[in-house]
């Protein structure tokens, strides 16, 4: 879901070209076959499709959740037919202050305490929910000549879940899966969003994450 942003779409060619079938999800499912179509020129061997979000969803077993801050409870909200126990959803989700015309460099606050957290009291009661990939670069992800080494920071309150979360992160050449915790771990994740963007913008270049002495 938000494949057709950047984040969401750089993550679709990466796992495209890992061999993953992606299906695109969008609210107009034009603009998702068209990302679809962008998505299969770039990766030839990739297996693409572009639907209507709750199409897109029903189809699927695991579920990435890319879209903006301010489009994350909608987003939801309109998929609580489609996310049926089971599924594994994915929370990406960033609460920048850019959602409310705000600098992107700055956080909201959350009443839940965090994104991933508003998304799992929103999910159906069965979807099992995570949180990741908040600090590699959308950039990094979609120029497929860019060589990928840094960690992904996953967090959430099933063991089995971030398992099988991490070996879908694993099968994107370049990239480590790190269990942080709980979900509630989350809060500290998506702060992290914040401070890359402004080390990015501060010194040009394309930050990731890296921990030592794992």
């Amino acid at each position: 879901m938000g494949g057709t942003g950047a984040l969401g779409f750089g993550l679709a060619l990466r796992f495209g070209k890992a061999a993953v079938p992606i299906v695109i999800g969008s609210r107009d499912a034009g603009r998702a076959r068209e990302a679809a179509d962008k998505a299969g020129r770039a990766v030839p061997a990739g297996s693409f499709s572009g639907r209507e979000n709750a199409e897109a969803v029903k189809g699927a077993e695991t579920v990435i959740l890319s879209v903006p801050f301010r489009n994350q409870s909608e987003t939801l909200t309109n998929l609580k037919e489609a996310l049926t126990p089971g599924k594994l959803l994915v929370d990406a989700t960033v609460p920048l202050a850019a959602a409310v015309s705000g600098k992107a460099t700055r956080t909201l606050g959350v009443w839940q305490g965090s994104a991933a957290q508003q998304a799992l009291e929103m999910a159906p009661e069965g979807v099992r929910v995570t949180s990741a990939f908040h600090t590699v670069s959308a950039a990094a992800l979609a120029d497929l000549e860019h060589a990928l080494d840094e960690d992904i920071l996953i967090c959430g309150d099933r063991r089995d879940d971030k398992a099988e979360l991490a070996e879908l992160v694993e099968r994107i050449d370049g990239l480590r899966a790190v269990d942080c915790g709980r979900l509630e771990m989350a809060r500290i994740a998506e702060q992290l969003t914040a401070l890359i963007i402004s080390i990015n913008a501060r010194h040009k270049v394309r930050a990731g994450i890296k921990i030592t002495g794992l």
